[in-house]
């Protein structure tokens, strides 16, 4: 088992989210924050999952309050924005630090120095394509939305489309 399928996240609402389910599955992993101005974006994140999600792709939501302090309720208050404004479905963590001396464990796997895409977080929604083997293949800047082409099309090529 891959280094990313052996890390437990902890889970949004308590208890613990390991990934190790994730195995065989394509992972789109991505920073997210309730009042950000790319806040919109969940809304193609769920559209993703559904278009994907039956064929061995998940998205993993991962708040954080580390930009402007734009994620700063509690992991309720976050569940039910996420659930209430867009249908959020898919995994999301509790709140973790993904730049600075406090950076999860799986953040420095993504991004950490040795990475194959190194380099801090630049903002909210930074994504990061993981393939089914637990490797990275591929990072897109916050400003790259779910539906952009490059995007859909890095996912089919990891899915075997």
């Amino acid at each position: 088992m891959s280094a990313f399928h052996e890390l437990k996240l902890p889970a949004l609402g308590g208890g613990e989210l390991p990934l190790a389910p994730f195995k065989e599955k394509v992972t789109l992993v991505v920073n997210v924050a309730s009042q950000c101005g790319l806040t919109p974006q969940y809304a193609g994140l769920v559209k993703l999952q559904q278009d994907y999600g039956d064929r061995g792709f998940s998205v993993l939501g991962v708040p954080c309050n580390q930009f402007a302090a734009q994620e700063p309720g509690s992991d309720e208050d976050i569940q039910g924005f996420c659930r209430a404004t867009y249908g959020v479905s898919f995994p999301l963590t509790g709140k973790l630090e993904v730049n600075g001396p406090q950076r999860h464990p799986m953040y420095r796997l993504l991004a950490g120095e040795g990475a194959d895409f190194p380099g801090d977080i630049s903002w909210n929604f930074e994504k990061f394509l993981v393939g089914k083997d637990g490797r990275v293949l591929a990072r897109f800047s916050p400003r790259t939305t779910p539906d952009d082409p490059a995007l859909i099309q890095a996912i089919e090529k990891a899915l075997g489309d």
